[in-house]
Formats: C-alpha cells, structure tokens, sequence
C-alpha cells in the first residue's frame, strides 16, 4: 500500500466520522395562518463509501396532512380518531415550493405510502467524501397539539421535527416515517436558524441565541454544533423556567409546592447523578419540555387525581424530573435508531432510574403513603418498594404472554409494551448484570458506551463489545435469548435434602432458557448468604453446608425478571405445609411465603331472586395463574334461597406456538329462571384462542367446546316437558377484528341435543366512513340439521331468544311483560319489535342495519325470512330510530315502521321500546383495554 493510499484512507476516516452536515434555516411565523415560510439550506457531506444519485431526507410536518399518512393510521390503531376526522384547518402539511442545488432545480418526489420520506434526484452522482448544498423552499402548516401534543394550542407552539433533516445512510437508508414515537433518528449537524417571530411572542431552546428587534417581528438567531433534532418553544406568556446548574435546565415541568430553590438543588443532585454514571453532558443548556413527560410518565404517578397522590411533592416532582432529564440527556448525545435498537436507551434510562432511586428513595414503597394505612399496610403489594414495580410490571404482562422481544423494533409493540414493559424489562436486564458481574462492570461500561456514541452514529452491539471485554463470565445468555426472545425465566427448588452437617439441593429449570440464577439463605427475611449458580439448563443437585438460616431461596431480591416467584421456596423447618394458607380481603400480589386465599363481597341482581349478596373465594391475585377457582355462594333476597355457582379452570400459554391460551376447566350455577323456580347448570368446557399476527393487532381467533347440562324446577302441576331437564353439545368458532374504522367479525355455533342439531352463522360489518358516518350491518343464517323437538324452546327467535343455554345476563329472563321484558341481547334475529309467533323451527335468514345520523342517534332496520315446518317462509321487517350510547353496553331502540304497521300511532307504544344493558365488569374492562395490550 503505497503512501496516497494510506493518507486518502486516514482522510476518508476522519470525515466520515467528524464532519456533520451543515443546516442553516431562515425562518418566519405566520401567526394567523399558523404556519412557518421556510427557507433551508443543507450542505450535505457523503461520508459514506459509494456514490450517491438520490438522498433522502425526512419531512415529519408532512405527517399530519391527511386521514392517508402513516401518522394517522397508526393513531386509528391506538383508538385515537382525531388526526383522521380533524378539519382541514387543524391539520398541519408541509407545501415544498422547490428544491435545488447550485441554483438549478433538482428532480424530487415523495411517495404516496410516506409522505414525510422526500427523495432527491441528483444531476450527477455524489462522490464518497464529496459533498453537495441543496436549497429548499417550503411552508410548514403547523398542526394542532391534539394529536401528538407537538404543534399548536391557543398562543403557544411545541416544534419538534419540524423542518426537513436529511436521513441517516448507515449500510442503507434509514428513513422511517412519523408514528407518534418521537425517535426520529437524525445525525449530528451543525446549526445556524433565524426565525422571526410577532413582537410580544418568546421563544425557549437549548441552543445559544441572540435576539434582534425588526418591527413587527422579534428575529432570534439561533446557533448549535452536534445537534441532532432542534425543539423549540414559542409562547406569549412563559411558563418556562432556566435553573442555574450546569448544564443550564430549562424547562416548565413544574410543581407549585417546591419552592425555585429547592428545584435548583434537586436538579444539581440529578445532574451529578447522571454524569457520575454516564458522563459530562457536552451541552451548556438541556430543555426538558413537559411534553416529553406527559408522553412518557412514570406510570403510577399519573393515574392519581392530585388530591389523591399518596407521595410527597418533592419525591413526585424529582422523579418525574429525573426520568425526563435522563431521557433528554441521553437523546441529545447518543445516536442511535431508537426504532430498531430502543432496547439499550430504555434500558438505560430505568436503570439509572432504579439507581437514583435505590440510593436517594430507599424506603419509598411503590404505593406511597397508601402502603401506611390501617388496613392496606398488611397486604404484599403494599410493601413493595418503589422498584418492585419494575419485576411487577413485567411478571403481570408475562403471565398473561403480552411481553415481546427487547430487540423488537419499536413500531411493532403493544403501547403497554413499548412505554413501559420493555422499559423496565431492558433496564432489569441491566440491574441483572449489574448484581451478577459485581464489581462496577455494568456502570463502567456504560460510561465507556455513552463516551464512544458521543456524536458518533452507534448500535448497542457497541455495549456488548464493551461489556464483554470487562469480563470473563459468559454473557452469552444476556445477548441472546434474554435480548431476543420473550422466553420466560422459571427455576424452581424441587427438593431439599437435609443430612446431618450439609443440605442437598435439586434445582429444576422449568422453562427452555439458561441464565445464572441467585440462590440465597435466609433467617428472619434476613439475607444470610447468596451464591450465583450457572450453566442449569434442565436440572442440577447441589450441596452446600448448613448454616443459620431456615429458608432457602431463589432470586429473593427479584434481580432477574422471573415469571413465578412461588415455587422458589423451601422451609427447612419441619411443617406440615412449606407456604401455609393465608386469607386476603378482595386481591393482592403473589406472596411466595403463602398459599392465597381471597374473598370479596359478591353482589348481582335478577328480578327472581332479588339483590344477590355472597362472598367470593378465590385463588385468582393480580398475577395470570394455570389453576384458578372460584366458589361464590350468594343468598337471594327475594327469592329467600341459597344461590351461587363455582368453577374451576386450568389454562396454559404456550410460547412457541400459534395458539396464544388453552383453558379447560368446568363450572356450575344455581340460580332461579323464574318466580320460585330455580335451575341448576353443570358446564364441562375447552377453549383454545389462537394468537394475534401481532399485538398491535385487535381482536382475534378462537375454538371453544362445551357441553351444558341443564336440570330446572318446574311447578309440580306442569306436566313434564323436555326443556326441563336436558344437555346440549356447544362447539363455536369465531373471529374478529374490530378496527375503529373498520370492524369485521363472524362466527358458526354448533349445537347438539337429545332431539335437535343446529348450526348457525353470524357475519357483522361495521363502518365509520369519511364523513364519520357509522354503517352497521349484522347477518344471521341458522338452519336445523334436524328437530324432533315438540315445542318452541329451542327454536331460533326473531327477538328474544329462549336462552336455553343460560348464556345470556337477562335481568328478567321469563318475562313476557312489563320493562325487564323489553330487555333485548342481540342475538339470533336480532329484531326489536316484538311479532306474535317469531319462532323457527327449520331455518331463519335476518339481516339487522344501521346507519348514523348524529353523533349516537342511529336510524336501524331488520329485514328477514324464517321457516316453521310445513308451512311457507315468512318475511318480517323493522325499523325506527337507535340511540347507540356505548356500542353493545347501552342502547335503546324506538321502533317506528314495521311489519305491524307504524308502530307510533299503536297503543301502549312505551312497553315497544327495547334497551340493550351490560354490567359485566369483565366486559367493560376488555372494552376500556382496547389498544394498549
């Protein structure tokens, strides 16, 4: 190699890892039309090794344009119509006039799937090393704050990604549009901005500044070397506060019961924290918007009305300005694609959180002041420290199989998953090593990590490569399956030996993933010793010495992410029972000392039996467990009788399947159908219900088998009948996506009895249309394979089915009159008006529409044929007026038009109208979860 190479070699180098891209923008605010004119130029250096013929640049105002952008399909994912039914005036664009270079315009376009992705044409490829100034001219409409809460609310703007960035070239182009996630990925540029603002107007940045007066504008020069995204604040009155620390904070995160002081003081501890940990922050000023906050708050916090907060104003206040101050701190400096590597700056973020804490807020429990309560004090969750809540968190969405892979790219996690589990999963990984290493490795390596990403384009291999070197422990597991797969930690204690001086131990691995677990002694819930075990993939027998302990245990601490601490005991005092049985009022966490035994008062209502009072014993806690029960004995207070029901289920989650839950279990329940009249119900079942393409997606798959044995009183002067006592074979499959634009669901029900089988088939289609109208369509067809039944009972209905399954929560399940009769569950035909004879016994074909007509008043109809043996088929129709409050919970129907004539002008027309009501707690609760799981 001769000595030109070498030197082109060291220059290609240095440039490509020290020159950033030069931006200068000149820039000016149309209050009125909020929109800022933009003129924009970017000397754009290729530091890459090949030529280039197009570049790429990101124009994220372009993402509020309109319903068709990538931004306001992803908030319909997450229940969230704002963006995609705003009017034209609230949404924001960007309108570029030209782009050029050496004044001569240049070819560009945007594609119609990404209109945030610009792409420019060069006239001639640009040389590696060789660089090019392009011009642009453009008009940014800013948007309204409601969607992203980054834009425009009364006199103030919040600019973030607010002007064209050239995208990152790292092997390919990384272009990537605007979602709501705030993790544009953009290299370090220099920056020279002027933006003229209407006197009277303030702006807040962290770039050094200097203001000119030019009537009727206020014109702020604006200056900045390594920055990656520019965030301004424009308001008229301040709310921004500049605490003197260094670096300097500014920022209106703030609280009313500290006092400016006390804030600056608790600022400076943070920021020394930090820079211990990680390094020198290279900036002198760090803003911390209250937006970045509210977008990503410590969960718990949040929830509480401030008159409820159950901890003190300056714990609350430095938490929150801790959690936003690291956030900012480390997405100043370290570059990296938080889209596809959030893993390491979230994980990050809550270890130094878990750290803080650790070190300022020992004692602080996760439920506050609650925890001290008369009452609450007693149960296990309220004795959970303030960084319990991390394994908490991440044992609750693990048992229910809602966690994800770390190394998961961002746009493809459940909400619940991207703000918070993976956070805590990725920051517990690095407590795990940090307690396993020993010896400062893990903070060592951090700040080796956050030294190298300085202003340098990094992937959290980096971390790896640095992490490894420190060690001879292999780290294999960390890296691997811990980072790549969603696979559960579980060892457990099968048995222990006691021999005259030593104990043996039999450690079983549960799951299919090894890693170092901690095996610890323990007196008194005193710590007496603790030994890191490795290399345990199926099962291992051990020996240790006796000493002064009487409990063995693994993870005690909770340092590693475990999905059942229960069966990580053993008592090596003789008892009969290893946890003993202890009750809690209504529910608690697992407690690993005992077995659980919950009550709760029950309560329900049917007209026959009254106001339903009981108790609830259950095994169920917060936590998803393969084997749960329930008994509930309830006393009717009008039907003067004993009533209840129990059952008893199993359920496994298994990981590596398409199946996402199996249960099977069985369950009964003695309540009455009628006045004095009770029934009892027996139901053996299996259910599977298959996994979702993703857990951003909604609604899902499922197969579910029964048979439901029916025994009922009758009067002892009623002839005997075959609705008295009877079994019923159920086997239904069905699916559903209920989109918030655009739902879609159907389903076929099998049924088989002593007499009869059946099969039936229910398509629904719902539609919100551009103009926000709603249209929903329902169609059922159900035919007997064949009915040798004598009477009406198991024939399908136009209306009010029989429910001879008991499956339906009728307040009034026998009546014929009166409001409880008026009662309607859609089902079967699915009518409202009620018709003399709506009985089917061979086939039934309905169809049940509706369309909006202001915001939830509904105009419906129903339109159907069904068939009774040996005679001909029979149309029906109806039609009136729906108010559609909340979707299958509360609805009323008033029937106008109809087979029966118009219905307005008919007697008695109150006991026609129909209502549909839900008090499932269940139900609701599903309904209320929608997009964040």
């Amino acid at each position: 190699m001769n000595k030109l190479t070498v030197v082109l070699c060291f220059f290609y180098v240095l440039v490509s890892q020290s020159q950033n891209n030069l931006i200068t923008i000149d820039a000016k605010l149309d209050y009125k039309n909020s929109e800022l004119q933009i003129q924009q130029e970017i000397v754009y250096y290729n530091t890459s090794k090949v030529n280039l013929d197009t570049l790429y640049f990101h124009n994220w105002p372009a993402a509020y344009k309109d319903r068709k952008t990538p931004l306001s399909k992803r908030l319909i994912e997450d229940y969230d119509k704002s963006l995609y039914f705003s009017k034209t005036k609230h949404r924001g664009g960007s309108t570029i006039k030209g782009i050029s270079s050496n004044n001569t315009s240049n070819k560009w376009f945007v594609d119609e799937q990404s209109p945030d992705i610009v792409g420019v044409v060069l006239s001639k490829p640009l040389s590696a090393t060789d660089s090019i100034v392009l011009s642009f001219d453009y008009i940014i409409k800013i948007p309204a704050d409601t969607f992203t809460e980054y834009g425009k609310k009364s006199n103030t703007y919040n600019l973030r990604f607010w002007y064209i960035t050239p995208a990152v070239l790292d092997g390919k182009w990384q272009t990537m549009s605007n979602l709501n996630m705030d993790d544009l990925y953009i290299s370090p540029s220099d920056y020279d901005i002027k933006i003229a603002l209407p006197q009277g107007m303030q702006l807040n940045t962290d770039l050094a500044y200097t203001k000119t007066t030019n009537p009727p504008f206020s014109v702020y020069h604006l200056k900045g070397k390594n920055r990656t995204d520019i965030e301004l604040n424009l308001n008229v009155i301040n709310d921004f506060t500049a605490f003197k620390t260094t670096p300097k904070v500014i920022t209106n995160l703030n609280s009313t019961e500290l006092n400016r002081d006390l804030k600056t003081t608790i600022i400076n501890r943070e920021l020394k924290f930090i820079e211990k940990h990680l390094g020198k922050y290279p900036f002198n000023n760090l803003m911390v918007n209250k937006i970045s906050y509210d977008k990503n708050p410590i969960y718990g916090l949040n929830q509480l009305p401030k008159m409820f907060n159950p901890f003190s104003g300056a714990f609350e206040w430095d938490i929150k300005m801790f959690k936003a101050l690291t956030r900012n701190y480390l997405e100043k400096t370290s570059i990296i694609n938080r889209r596809k590597e959030a893993w390491i700056i979230d994980g990050i973020q809550s270890f130094l959180m878990m750290k803080y804490v650790e070190k300022y807020y020992p004692e602080v429990k996760a439920m506050g002041n609650i925890s001290k309560i008369w009452g609450v004090r007693s149960y296990t969750i309220a004795q959970l420290k303030f960084n319990d809540k991390y394994p908490f968190v991440y044992q609750f969405a693990a048992r229910k199989n809602y966690d994800q892979a770390l190394t998961m790219q961002a746009d493809s996690l459940s909400n619940f998953n991207r703000k918070i589990v993976n956070k805590y999963k990725a920051g517990l990984g690095l407590h795990y090593l940090n307690e396993y290493l020993s010896d400062s490795i893990v903070s060592l390596s951090l700040q080796e990590f956050y030294k190298q990403s300085l202003f340098n384009k990094t992937h959290s291999t980096l971390f790896k490569t640095i992490i490894t070197k420190k060690t001879t422990k292999d780290l294999s597991w960390f890296f691997g399956d811990y980072l790549h797969s969603k696979k559960k930690i579980d060892y457990t204690l099968k048995k222990v030996k006691i021999a005259k001086d030593s104990i043996q131990i039999t450690i079983k691995n549960k799951r299919n993933i090894t890693v170092p677990i901690a095996l610890y002694g323990i007196k008194d819930k005193k710590i007496i010793f603790r030994k890191w075990l490795t290399e345990i993939d199926t099962s291992a027998n051990i020996t240790i010495a006796k000493g002064n302990f009487d409990r063995l245990s693994l993870n005690y601490e909770n340092i590693y992410p475990e999905i059942n601490l229960n069966n990580n005991w053993k008592n090596l005092n003789r008892s009969l029972l290893n946890r003993p049985i202890l009750g809690r009022f209504l529910k608690d966490v697992d407690n690993p000392y005992y077995n659980q035994v919950f009550y709760n008062l029950e309560y329900d209502y049917n007209y026959y039996d009254g106001l339903l009072l009981g108790v609830v014993l259950t095994n169920k806690t917060l936590f998803k467990k393969r084997w749960i029960y329930k008994i509930i004995p309830t006393y009717g207070t009008k039907s003067k009788q004993l009533t209840g029901s129990f059952s008893l289920q199993f359920q496994h989650l298994p990981e590596e399947t398409s199946i996402y839950k199996v249960r099977a279990g069985i369950g009964g329940s003695l309540f009455h159908y009628a006045p004095n009249l009770s029934y009892k119900s027996l139901r053996p079942f299996v259910g599977i219900q298959f996994k979702r393409k993703s857990l951003r997606d909604v609604g899902g798959k499922s197969l579910f088998a029964r048979y439901v044995f029916i025994e009922k009183e009758v009067d002892a002067n009623t002839p005997s009948q075959e609705s008295d006592t009877y079994g019923v074979f159920n086997l239904r499959y069905s699916a559903s996506k209920p989109d918030i634009i655009k739902g879609f669901g159907y389903s076929f029900d099998f049924q088989l009895g002593k007499n009869f089988s059946k099969l039936a088939a229910v398509l629904r289609y719902r539609k919100l249309t551009d103009n926000n109208r709603q249209y929903d369509i329902r169609v059922f067809l159900g035919s007997f394979l064949h009915n040798n039944t004598t009477s009406t009972y198991f024939n399908f209905a136009l209306d009010r089915p029989s429910d001879y399954l008991f499956d339906y929560n009728f307040l009034g399940r026998s009546e014929e009159s009166g409001f409880l009769s008026q009662q309607i569950i859609i089902s079967e035909g699915g009518f409202k008006t009620k018709f003399t004879n709506p009985y089917a016994n061979q086939w039934m074909l309905s169809t049940n529409g509706s369309i909006s007509i202001w915001r939830w008043i509904e105009a419906y109809a129903d339109a159907g044929f069904y068939k009774n043996k040996s005679l001909n088929p029979v149309f029906r129709y109806d039609s009136g007026i729906r108010l559609n409050f909340i979707h299958n919970f509360l609805e009323i129907y008033f029937p106008i038009q109809s087979s029966l004539g118009f219905e307005l002008e008919q007697p008695h027309y109150s006991s026609k109208i129909r209502f549909v009501l839900t008090l499932d707690p269940k139900r609701i609760y599903n309904f209320v979860k929608r997009g964040f799981y």
